[in-house]
């Protein structure tokens, strides 16, 4: 539409952003083809300890994370022991598979017990059996290695956190004081 020779303003303005918006386009096609891009970098978070999932240029490739639910339980009571102070069998870390494919792998877990409890993922040495590190007169272990950790989760919620586990094995654990000796502690084996 012309008004005695020139464009009518309106007709200009649409024409204007119609050319932004197929510049944009193309630009975003490009980045998208080339994996490269002239617009600020993101990067992923990733949990502490853990290692983060290898990148690709190539756009849109899902890496499915192996779920493992997770019952964190006690027996009651006014300290959760249940059965006496310390008690080997007060209280359980109860995942519902035990050997899982290397990868990632997402956490859930859910505190069915009455007292607050976390869970942590530490690296099985050697031929150690589950359940025997030893604690300090705090009664809790050492966690040096940790590769995971869901913190606190309190009675009756849940919980969760993706890591990515090489091959070996693993103990999943709660570290609060006393839990480790009262039977919070599970091998994970990752093939």
């Amino acid at each position: 539409m012309t008004v005695t020779g020139r464009r009518h303003p309106l007709v200009s303005a649409a024409l204007a952003s119609a050319g932004i918006a197929l510049v944009a386009a193309v630009a975003i096609a490009v980045a998208t083809l080339t994996g490269h891009s002239s617009g600020p970098s993101t990067k992923a978070e990733v949990t502490p300890g853990a290692r983060p999932l290898p990148t690709s240029s190539h756009p849109a490739q899902s890496i499915q994370a192996t779920v493992v639910k997770v019952a964190l339980t006690d027996k009651g009571g006014p300290a959760g022991q249940g059965d006496g102070a310390y008690s080997s069998r007060a209280m359980g870390v109860s995942p519902d598979q035990t050997t899982v494919p290397h990868g990632p792998v997402s956490f859930v877990m859910t505190n069915v017990g009455s007292v607050d409890h976390e869970m942590l993922i530490l690296p099985l040495p050697g031929s150690q059996a589950v359940g025997t590190r030893p604690s300090g007169a705090d009664a809790k272990i050492d966690e040096t290695g940790r590769i995971g950790e869901a913190s606190h989760s309190e009675p009756k919620s849940s919980s969760s956190m993706t890591v990515t586990l090489a091959p070996g094995r693993y103990e999943l654990v709660c570290n609060h004081t006393g839990h480790y000796v009262s039977g919070m502690h599970t091998q994970l084996t990752v093939s």
